[in-house]
């Protein structure tokens, strides 16, 4: 089966690297391929939480904001990510010291590789400001259920996602290749985006991310924040410390909510925020550290009495 996909793929690329006149993105072509697959869901998700009389999260504003933040990704990916930083991701791929090769017996390993990236990089976007300028349209949803999940953000490839995944390429796996399981691992994360789903079997709790456990993730509660943070697996959160069940009713958003359906707005406001605290007075390091530091990171006033000051984290 591996190998009839790589043989298709090897088939098709040429035409499509033809068309767009560049290297594919094959993360984005799979996802604009299961498109239908993910409205569909949706639609039959709301059908379902109507008939249950809990459809409080399904605001026709919201919806119709987390499409267009979807759209815009999409588009915003494809021109320059697919144009630019796959040129880049084949420069790594180039420097490679192994060769691995993609088959029945590598493909989970190199998953479970992969989701560890994606682990690194998802606690990096809540902890590095930078990262977070792209992470936080994601998060400003006030409400959940799967239309949640197209809440994406221009900004991504700018801020340098696909740096988290270069170890990948570095051991010998195409970017092609590590852009396809890294869309098959958003594709799973589209479905735990709902309130339709409440707890599942204790094994599968255990050892996959489920609706219940990113209910958790999208919380503003104190006990919530910063949790949670695999992609399809939950066992890295276990091991590092980041795990937390969901046990009092989630409140969703950001502690600084944005109350916004403009979605430039969404998109730049953080961005905007963090270059006007580097722009605010002070010793350049401090100035330049609000690139690196956690996004609730201020730098003390120096002319404040020091009960005032915030000491920096």
């Amino acid at each position: 089966m591996i190998e009839l996909i790589q043989e298709t793929i090897a088939t098709i690329v040429p035409t499509l690297e033809q068309w767009l006149g560049g290297p594919v993105d094959w993360k984005q072509i799979i996802l604009i391929g299961l498109a239908p697959v993910f409205i569909a869901t949706f639609l039959v998700e709301w059908w379902l939480m109507r008939r249950r009389k809990q459809d409080a999260h399904f605001k026709g504003k919201d919806i119709l904001t987390n499409l267009n933040l979807g759209g815009a990704y999409q588009v915003f990916e494809l021109l320059v990510h697919a144009l630019f930083f796959m040129a880049a991701m084949h420069w790594v791929y180039d420097q490679r010291v192994f060769n691995v090769p993609v088959n029945i017996w590598t493909i989970v390993p190199l998953f479970v590789l992969l989701e560890f990236c994606y682990y690194v990089f998802h606690r990096s976007s809540h902890r590095v400001r930078w990262f977070w300028c792209a992470h936080v349209v994601h998060h400003s949803g006030e409400h959940m259920n799967l239309s949640t999940a197209m809440r994406q953000s221009m900004l991504y490839s700018l801020t340098g996602y696909w740096l988290f995944f270069t170890p990948l390429m570095l051991i010998g796996v195409s970017p092609e290749i590590t852009l396809a399981m890294y869309a098959v691992d958003l594709a799973y994360q589209y479905f735990v985006h709902t309130e339709s789903v409440r707890k599942l079997p204790a094994w599968y709790e255990y050892v996959f991310v489920t609706p219940s456990h990113h209910r958790v993730h999208h919380a503003r509660n104190p006990q919530y924040i910063d949790k949670n943070y695999g992609g399809v697996l939950i066992i890295f959160d276990r091991l590092f410390g980041t795990f937390a069940p969901e046990e009092e009713p989630v409140e969703y958003g950001i502690v600084r909510q944005v109350h916004s359906h403009n979605i430039l707005t969404l998109n730049f406001h953080e961005f905007i925020d963090m270059v006007r605290d580097m722009a605010k007075p002070g010793p350049l390091l401090q100035r330049l550290k609000h690139l690196w530091a956690p996004p609730e990171w201020q730098r003390a006033n120096p002319d404040a009495p020091p009960s005032d000051r915030q000491a920096p984290i």
